[in-house]
């Protein structure tokens, strides 16, 4: 079964079984951003930091190609159990039971292979067609980020539905004697474009990792083994059989005045760049700024998957709404979702801002372009016990 016809049957199988498909929702008129110059913004991109160093980890583990991680995938994906109440919706899945209910694990950021090359070949990359979404783990319930993954997810009813988790690490040590460690960011946002991974990192830009380097580790050590053991030879990664080693660095700079805090990211294959915003309140709170936020949009070097050695911003707004975990661009058009209001906003420089009701503890955004079916707009929840991945007609919000 094609999985064009496979995402309209399950989906609206789902829907009739959960009563989760409502009717066209009303917009409502919304104040709108305002321009920012974007020539304040900036990134320096470097995707050669770490080349000795992964080098030298390919030669002593090897790597794993996709289609090899999601031939081993171990884990269940489950179709949906809540009635998400969300206008639009198409289909869904939600993570296996260890996974759901979690409280030192959160999913955050989402991207699909329809991000990473289009519509070609159905999406299919390496041979799968996959929803990625990362992760941040606390140490403890309570405790603070200690490191962070990323899953993916087959999309695809040729194929199991499997996942399989994939630990990010960064390359340390020296080339005669490689290790790595956790990357211990909160990955916010994450974009797929070619063969490379773009991952938010808040208070700097992002991180880059490349699909086509995933490496095999050693498993059976603890969950707290990190890195090169005593005997030189064994690597663990918290169990982890896989771990995918970040290659570079994408840092941001600005003349505002004001920091970007990159809280979320999304990947606009129309204009070939990266839009970003910001988590901030209006007031009272002590972890996040409390100022408007602002979304900005970095374009990639022409005709490449890669930003340049340096890139200026070819869009900057100012933003009238707080609290905001999600963002997606396509062809002019914006969305944006707070999760403090439970709203999905949607704006455009020609229409002007409306607001849709949306889900609670929603995340990141990833646009689906479709050949033959409506575009989607592909988001999550990451509230224990209600981790919904799911997708929603785009037409729905907005045009």
């Amino acid at each position: 079964m094609k999985l064009r016809r496979y995402l309209l049957l399950v989906g609206a199988g789902l829907a009739v079984a959960l009563g989760s498909v409502v009717g066209i929702p009303a917009a409502s008129a919304a104040a709108g951003p305002t321009t920012l110059p974007a020539s304040q913004y900036t990134l320096a991109a470097d995707y050669h930091r770490y080349d000795a160093l992964n080098s030298a980890l390919v030669a002593k583990l090897g790597t794993a190609a996709v289609h090899t991680v999601m031939d081993n995938a171990n884990h269940d994906r489950t179709g949906i159990t809540d009635s998400l109440g969300v206008a639009g919706y198409q289909t869904g899945f939600r993570f296996d039971d260890g996974d759901n209910g979690d409280c030192a694990n959160y999913p955050q950021g989402i991207t699909t292979s329809r991000d990473a090359i289009g519509t070609a070949n159905s999406g299919n990359y390496d041979g799968h067609q996959l929803v990625l979404v990362s992760w941040y783990t606390k140490d403890g319930c309570d405790g603070a980020s200690a490191r962070s993954r990323i899953t993916l997810v087959d999309w695809d009813a040729t194929y199991p539905n499997k996942y399989r988790k994939i630990l990010l690490v960064e390359a340390t040590g020296t080339a005669a004697a490689p290790n790595f460690q956790d990357v211990k960011i909160h990955a916010g946002g994450v974009s797929w474009y070619g063969d490379y991974l773009y991952v938010a990192d808040t208070g700097h830009g992002m991180r880059v990792f490349d699909m086509r380097k995933i490496l095999k580790t050693d498993t059976g050590g603890t969950a707290g083994q990190i890195g090169r053991q005593s005997d030189g030879t064994t690597y663990y990664a918290h169990n982890y059989a896989y771990v995918l080693p970040q290659v570079g660095t994408i840092t941001a700079a600005t003349t505002s005045g004001t920091p970007l805090a990159w809280s979320t990211i999304s990947l606009d294959r129309v204009s070939k760049s990266i839009v970003m915003t910001e988590y901030t309140c209006s007031s009272g709170c002590t972890d996040y700024p409390n100022r408007a936020p602002r979304a900005v949009r970095f374009p990639f070097a022409s005709g490449a998957t890669t930003f340049a050695a340096s890139t200026t911003a070819s869009q900057a707004l100012q933003l009238p709404w707080y609290k905001l975990n999600g963002v997606a661009s396509h062809n002019g058009r914006w969305w944006f979702n707070s999760s403090g209001s439970k709203q999905l906003y949607y704006w455009t420089p020609a229409d002007g801002a409306h607001t849709y009701a949306w889900v609670g503890g929603g995340e990141s955004i990833s646009y689906w372009e479709d050949d033959a079916n409506p575009d989607l707009l592909w988001s999550l929840q990451e509230t224990v016990g209600h981790r919904n991945v799911f997708a929603v007609t785009q037409a729905t919000y907005g045009a």
